[in-house]
């Protein structure tokens, strides 16, 4: 075989390999630690508790009104129970 269709052949099943692995990877998907997060920097620096987590897990299954309703129990402002939902259903 002739060493210009040697390369040609390897780098198509590398392209090939790549472009699969490239397919396969995850899609950046929802997160209930950045949605605790946004919660615990209102509360600047300290950790939430767990009814933050627990509502933050609400908005990550897509329900946002009840996300939003629960971090508002648990003491978190308005404007931050939404951006924090938002991000956990993002």
């Amino acid at each position: 075989m002739r060493t210009s269709a040697r390369i040609a052949g390897v780098l198509t099943g590398l392209s090939l390999a790549l472009g699969g692995a490239a397919l396969a990877a995850p899609a950046a998907h929802a997160d209930i630690t950045s949605c605790v997060n946004q919660v615990e920097r209102e509360l600047q620096g300290g950790e939430a508790p767990d009814s933050v987590r627990m509502a933050c897990y609400v908005g990550l299954t897509g329900n946002h009104e009840q996300c939003v309703s629960d971090l508002a129990k648990a003491g978190v402002t308005d404007s931050t129970a939404t951006s924090a939902c938002r991000v956990a259903s993002e």
